[in-house]
């Protein structure tokens, strides 16, 4: 069976594993652990070329937040899946509704679990939580277990923000790990069974040409959306940073065209603060004052149908941009111009930063070169520590 049909820089790990690494699931009855980011380099989904295979039985399908199909708005329950797909006839499974991993008897007669998806390559990303929760049942139910590694789309070879603390952990900070953490999904999986699940029987389908340096527009790939507000590479860039403006009341843009990219309230003057931040010389990034409304697209979304204040960030040079670090200086300005508007949502931003010292830092004034200094030396224990991890040059 033929699985790429034109030049591609990056090879997929599903593309190895249903080529180079048959063995490793012949005879077996597979959970496939997916959503729509399951496709191939064609973009041919995963579940029908598993099913394609008469070596090996697909007998079901778990799908993390967002739903199968990613159509569902961040946080809100999945208790049960449409599949519109009539090519499915496998029973599928959330693992976000009334439980957050395989359940026993939903992996009764399953042999192998295969873990195939694209993340973001920032702790807050949910999927980070399914593949551990995933790894525990399937060990916990003697199971093996694969990963099917995709890339690190905002590349492998920058590393930001501070470790989680213990204590801070929840379903968008699952293990103690940076904010922007560097690895591909493979080599996560990997730290993964070290640190938490040693006796978990992983194996890894490593791609084959990608390097640590690469971005996604880099391997050749087509960029599909791995959840409703993460539409484009630059959204996957910003994230790391902007993000942590889930945990205020200002708009992180949802609603928008552009989520993570606008930022903005109904009292903000985005006039005022673009000038500040674009006197700051940030590197690789530019500010612009904007207006917007956001549309509810959920419950919880923020000033839905109120004119907003704020900016748009550009970025003007990727490998020099420090998303967190940015988002920061950000917060930093908001706290001393709106100290009668702006505020901070606690728990979620604490779960967020993985800490509470950011915020009381921000609101004591702190420079960012301080707060820097507070997760550097971890930061590069770190690195230096994850080395081991690292498959890829």
């Amino acid at each position: 069976m033929s699985l790429t049909t034109r030049s591609q820089k990056t090879e997929l790990g599903l593309t190895v594993l249903l080529t180079k690494k048959l063995d490793w699931i012949r005879g077996k009855s597979i959970g496939l652990i997916t959503n729509h980011t399951g496709v191939d380099d064609n973009l041919r989904s995963n579940y029908r070329l598993f099913s394609e295979i008469s070596e090996c039985h697909l007998s079901a399908i778990f799908s993390p937040e967002h739903g199968l199909w990613g159509a569902v708005q961040d946080g809100i329950a999945v208790n049960s899946i449409d599949t519109p797909d009539r090519n499915i006839n496998v029973p599928v499974f959330s693992l976000y509704g009334q439980s957050m991993r395989p359940t026993a008897k939903q992996l009764e007669g399953i042999d192998l679990l295969v873990y195939d998806m694209q993340d973001v390559g920032a702790r807050y990303y949910t999927y980070i939580s399914t593949l551990l929760y995933a790894m525990k049942a399937a060990n916990e139910c003697r199971i093996e277990f694969i990963v099917t590694d995709r890339p690190n789309p905002i590349a492998c070879a920058a590393v930001e923000g501070p470790i989680l603390e213990s204590g801070f952990e929840s379903f968008v900070g699952i293990h103690k790990i940076p904010i922007r953490y560097g690895l591909t999904t493979g080599e996560l999986a990997m730290l993964l069974k070290a640190e938490r699940v040693p006796s978990c029987r992983l194996k890894v389908a490593w791609m084959d040409g990608y390097q640590r340096g690469m971005w996604y527009d880099d391997t050749g790939l087509q960029w599909v959306p791995p959840s409703p507000n993460m539409p484009t590479l630059t959204t996957a860039t910003l994230y790391p940073g902007l993000c942590l403006f889930e945990g205020t009341n200002m708009s992180e843009g949802r609603g928008t065209t552009k989520p993570f990219e606008y930022i903005g309230a109904p009292w903000c003057n985005g006039e005022r603060w673009a000038e500040i931040l674009n006197a700051l010389r940030l590197p690789g990034v530019l500010f612009r004052p904007i207006v917007f409304t956001p549309a509810p697209v959920a419950e919880n979304t923020k000033h839905a149908k109120q004119t907003c204040g704020g900016i748009a960030i550009h970025i003007i040079d990727r490998d020099s941009f420090c998303p967190i670090e940015t988002a920061i200086c950000m917060l930093s300005i908001l706290t001393t111009e709106y100290k009668d508007h702006f505020a901070f949502l606690h728990t979620r931003f604490d779960r967020l930063a993985g800490n509470s010292w950011l915020r009381n830092a921000l609101l004591d004034g702190e420079s960012l070169d301080k707060i820097q200094a507070r997760w550097s030396k971890e930061l590069k224990i770190w690195c230096e520590n994850t080395t081991q991890y690292h498959t890829y040059d």
